[in-house]
């Protein structure tokens, strides 16, 4: 699974439309719309091909003046994925460095 973040920014007047499509898109979460068309979005993808796959659909999205990735992270397993704050006796070894 793809995790990412990205800020698309909108042509002058086509923020709504922007947002909008950008709601459309399985996958895709719109967080926050500035008053200046900047839309920060998260995008979960299933492989590399996907998720470069939805930035193209943003960036062909009709007002869409630019679009860039800010956060990315691959996880292979996500039902599997360890987090130590959530467990911290499953790897004890790793809270001593975390401190």
């Amino acid at each position: 699974m793809n995790i990412s973040s990205a800020i698309v920014h909108a042509r002058p007047g086509h923020a709504q439309a922007v947002q909008a499509g950008l709601a459309e898109m399985a996958g895709v979460e719109v967080h926050a719309v500035s008053p200046e068309g900047k839309i920060i979005v998260t995008i979960e993808t299933e492989d590399d091909g996907s998720n470069v796959a939805a930035y193209e659909r943003i960036g062909a999205l009709d007002g869409v003046m630019s679009s860039a990735m800010v956060y990315h992270q691959t996880e292979s397993d996500p039902e599997n994925e360890v987090s130590v704050e959530a467990s911290p006796q499953v790897m004890p070894q790793l809270q001593g460095d975390l401190k």
